[in-house]
């Protein structure tokens, strides 16, 4: 049996006791949906038989199948191989040797999408207003889109000009700068969230959703200002744990779309995405000059080595240099 592994889980179904241990380990929904997912898939692949009536061979042959016949990406590859090694780890409290004996595909290496700044100036001036402010955020602070709309109204300080962005990726805090330009907008965004939370206040709607204990630890904080959405969805939704109709942040989704409008209109030539805004702050702070070390720090990145990318994007060494075509004699 694992160490790590609780000694007794309380479902008895094992798709319910890797909810429950996904939970316990304190993992996104994001990740906990991949999770589930893939283990139906790969019990579903050989006829509904038992992961404990499984091993190397079984684990081996859905990973096949996925490489050669779905023609899945290294990516895809990857996390349907950790999805399906957690229930045995964690759930099964199996430690196995051929576990580690297993291949890893190797992802390819990309260069990531950048925007120019004259392209980020037009990107901006097409993003319709109900998104401009989050889209100015991206760029401006470098925040992930997650992160961005997980805000709370005390994340933000108008005194100081920072934004404190909670438990990222890596799950460390981080303070980012809030940008000049953006706060006019942005204190516009809080006076019509403060609307939301008032009406909600008055309905006797559910409070927020609260990380990690929180709602725990202090009962009241989740009708509470401070603890409320700067980026509230305008509707109510399910919360799928809880099954609790409360108020959401918005949704990743709904920005995406927006962002896409915009590059459509501002008729840039490239693949832009959220992130690819992320992008574009580090790699223009880098070009004014900033220290790698800071841009990490404000990237949030635990190895420099990540933040190494967008030096490499900088230096290319095809920017500047002479095609051997331009070096040909005209001979016309």
């Amino acid at each position: 049996m694992n160490p790590g592994v609780p000694s007794v889980l309380h479902s008895t179904r094992l798709l319910d006791q890797l909810r429950e241990r996904i939970r316990y380990c304190h993992y996104s929904l994001k990740t906990e949906k991949a999770y589930v997912f893939w283990a139906k898939r790969y019990i579903r692949f050989h006829r509904l038989r038992h992961p404990r009536d499984m091993g190397k061979a079984e684990v081996e042959s859905f990973l096949t199948d996925l490489a050669t016949v779905r023609k899945c990406a290294p990516s895809t590859h990857k996390q349907a191989l950790a999805a399906i090694l957690f229930p045995y780890r964690e759930v099964l409290g199996a430690e196995l040797p051929w576990m580690t004996g297993l291949g890893r595909p190797r992802g390819a290496v990309r260069i990531p999408v950048v925007l120019s700044r004259s392209e980020v100036a037009a990107l901006l001036s097409c993003t319709d207003s109900a998104h401009l402010v989050v889209v100015s955020l991206l760029y401006g602070a470098g925040l992930r889109l997650m992160e961005c709309l997980s805000l709370r109204t005390k994340d933000v300080d108008f005194d100081r000009k920072v934004i404190v962005a909670r438990a990222p990726k890596n799950r460390k805090d981080r303070v980012v700068m809030l940008p000049k330009p953006a706060i006019g907008g942005l204190k516009r965004q809080l006076a019509y969230a403060y609307s939301l939370w008032a009406a909600d206040r008055a309905g006797k709607l559910p409070d927020v959703y609260l990380p990690d204990g929180v709602a725990v630890k202090f009962p009241r904080a989740g009708g509470s200002w401070p603890w409320f959405w700067v980026f509230p969805s305008p509707s109510l939704s399910m919360d799928p744990r809880t099954h609790i109709l409360r108020r959401y942040h918005q949704y990743e989704q709904t920005v995406g779309r927006a962002i896409a409008r915009a590059v459509v209109k501002a008729q840039i030539p490239k693949k832009v995405s959220a992130h690819a805004l992320r992008h574009s702050f580090a790699t223009h702070l880098l070009d004014s000059g900033v220290d790698i070390r800071r841009v990490q720090e404000l990237l949030g990145h635990s190895d420099v080595s990540t933040t190494m990318i967008y030096t490499h994007v900088l230096a290319s060494s095809a920017a500047g240099t002479a095609s051997p075509l331009e070096l040909l004699p005209d001979l016309s």
